[in-house]
């Protein structure tokens, strides 16, 4: 009876990578308000594929033409969302680093993943104190993205790490303390940087500027970001877009550690 439904292995590989392409980009967009444009344009998509099978050729010359001019302002309406897609794609087959890997253990060539003892001290000192005070701050801790478009927004600082400066910047008064303070494992790169938010919609209400700024540049890079809380003095971790607040000074100091150790 269903003799006309030839289905071969190809087929069913090509079912499920398609399957597994759509329940990918469902993840990447869960929570955020492209996901309803995003349903929309696959029910379009699915209508137009019922339409052709029945070979109803009006209908589907049209939705044909609106599917394909409309391409070109999907990759405009979507380009945030492109990125982080591409980027975890990237970031989870990543064979750069360990094509780096590999050539370090051919020619002898010490990894630079991890952080010192001495900076991550250095940094979660300053955390402790502005803490304690209650001063606000935003310090980005990068990793293996350049982040060259943020550090270009803010003010190029290039000293090494130290507690004493770190408080300095966020001071109140300081005119270096509006923006965030990009980090690397030895550096202090920049202030007053400019962070991109996120556009996710769910976030408490009680998570102000600051931690939506952590949590998108998070979302859009592999950088990690740590953020004090001017109205409570909380010490909030954040990585891959998720928020973390840290219960001690030795958790904060964990977190740091084990994210350069496990560097993909």
């Amino acid at each position: 009876m269903l003799d006309f439904l030839q289905i071969s292995i190809a087929d069913i590989i090509d079912i499920i990578l398609v399957a597994l392409l759509i329940f990918y980009v469902f993840r990447v967009l869960r929570g955020t308000a492209a996901m309803t444009i995003f349903t929309g344009v696959l029910m379009l998509y699915l209508v137009w594929v019922i339409v052709s099978a029945f070979n109803m050729q009006l209908t589907s010359a049209i939705m044909g033409q609106v599917l394909g001019v409309g391409l070109i302002a999907l990759v405009i309406i979507f380009q945030p969302e492109l990125r982080r897609f591409l980027f975890h794609l990237g970031s989870k087959y990543n064979i750069g680093t360990h094509g780096k890997e590999f050539l370090g253990k051919i020619f002898h060539i010490e990894s630079k993943n991890n952080i010192s003892t001495a900076t991550i001290e250095e940094l979660t000192g300053a955390c402790r104190r502005m803490s304690e005070s209650k001063t606000g701050a935003l310090i980005v801790l990068r990793r293996s993205s350049a982040l060259e478009e943020i550090i270009e927004t803010g003010d190029k600082i290039n000293a090494d790490i130290n507690r004493r400066l770190i408080e300095n910047i966020f001071f109140k008064n300081s005119p270096l303390h509006d923006g965030a303070l990009i980090i690397t494992r030895e550096k202090m790169i920049a202030a007053r940087c400019t962070l991109p938010l996120t556009d996710t919609p769910d976030l408490p209400a009680d998570l102000g500027m600051r931690h939506r700024a952590a949590i998108g540049v998070t979302e859009t890079t592999d950088a990690d970001a740590i953020v004090v809380s001017e109205e409570t003095g909380n010490i909030s971790f954040v990585k891959g877009g998720e928020i973390k607040v840290m219960g001690s000074i030795t958790e904060l100091h964990l977190a740091i550690k084990d994210s350069f150790e496990n560097m993909a």
